[in-house]
């Protein structure tokens, strides 16, 4: 018994010890808390709003608060994982999807939805959140993420803009942001984009803060130390924090 008991004392430090060191970004009202849980996932904690973006893995989310908002952002299963959301606590969370998420969500997490198309806005829980367009180029029709079917986020957290690119490449909706205070930038081939057109991007809407995301596609994971690079080479004055989001 008391083996057992060790083994499962481990196993709960060893959970803890795999969870990312979450960061602090002064705002309004409160602090926001960004936890970074793994590829596409992270949790934003602001003024007692549990938003969490994109929920993957249900065992990341032991010991977190239960979401009072979902954000999904497309209807691939890194993204739109149900067995994930039957796992957690979402009896009092808001959702926010793009309609194709909808039509793949089962009814149960229906009652609480609000969709969005790409430029539109709405405010849930008193956060406004405007859907920006996420897409592959060239433009195709077998595109693995063609124009309007998923969304990019901007949030207003305490007057901080917190912007969400989802799946996207490099796009001109992108480029075209002005005011982001705080930006999560995806990076893999051959499903997003390479570094160097993610740090292109960063460096035409110039983000206070930018972390790399969703950063792990068929060749493992992308260079983010040599983006990190080529994005301060071009402007000394972007933030570039990179957390360690595939700590398995």
């Amino acid at each position: 018994m008391k083996t057992i008991l060790t083994l499962l004392s481990l196993v709960s430090i060893l959970s803890v010890s795999a969870q990312i060191e979450p960061d602090m970004i002064p705002a309004k009202h409160t602090d926001i808390k960004i936890q970074p849980i793994g590829h596409g996932s992270v949790i934003l904690e602001w003024n007692g709003e549990v938003i969490y973006v994109d929920p993957f893995g249900a065992e990341k989310y032991e010991g977190q608060k239960d979401p009072t908002m979902i954000l999904i952002t497309d209807i691939h299963g890194d993204h739109l994982n149900v067995k994930t959301l039957e796992a957690i606590n979402t009896s009092n969370a808001k959702f926010v999807v793009p309609q194709a998420v909808k039509d793949q969500l089962p009814e149960a997490y229906h009652k609480n939805l609000f969709t969005l198309a790409n430029g539109e806005a709405i405010k849930v829980n008193d956060i406004s959140i405007s859907a920006i367009p996420m897409y592959n180029l060239p433009e195709t029709d077998d595109s693995r993420h063609p124009k309007g079917r998923g969304n990019g986020y901007i949030l207003n957290l305490g007057g901080k803009k917190v912007y969400l690119s989802g799946d996207t490449e490099d796009i001109e909706e992108m480029r075209a942001l002005e005011g982001i205070d705080v930006a999560f930038v995806c990076m893999n081939l051959p499903y997003t984009m390479d570094i160097d057109q993610a740090a292109s991007g960063v460096l035409a809407f110039k983000p206070a803060i930018v972390y790399s995301y969703h950063y792990r596609g068929q060749g493992g994971l992308s260079d983010v130390e040599q983006f990190k690079k080529i994005v301060n080479e071009g402007d000394a004055s972007i933030e570039v924090r990179l957390k360690n989001w595939y700590p398995e």
